[in-house]
């Protein structure tokens, strides 16, 4: 088992936020912790950070899957 912060950079964050909720209650399982902001000197961008645990493959796995969607970032720190 993997331990993963993974950050998620979401633009046009008011039309990408359904789609990302989505994914996220998907994956919820592997999720430990979510912290969600929104960056109010960007009037529509939005910031979440994970911590996950779980099999790599399925952390890979929900990467693509955000990555997927228009304006959507996602970067990953593998802790352990």
């Amino acid at each position: 088992m993997s331990l993963t912060i993974m950050g998620i950079l979401v633009d046009r964050r008011t039309e990408s936020a359904p789609k990302v909720q989505e994914i996220l209650t998907k994956f919820g399982d592997s999720i430990l912790s979510r912290v969600g902001i929104h960056d109010p000197g960007e009037e529509d961008h939005g910031l979440i950070t994970l911590n996950i645990r779980d099999r790599e493959e399925k952390i890979e796995s929900l990467s693509k899957e955000l990555e997927s969607l228009k304006g959507v970032n996602v970067k990953t720190v593998n802790m352990k």
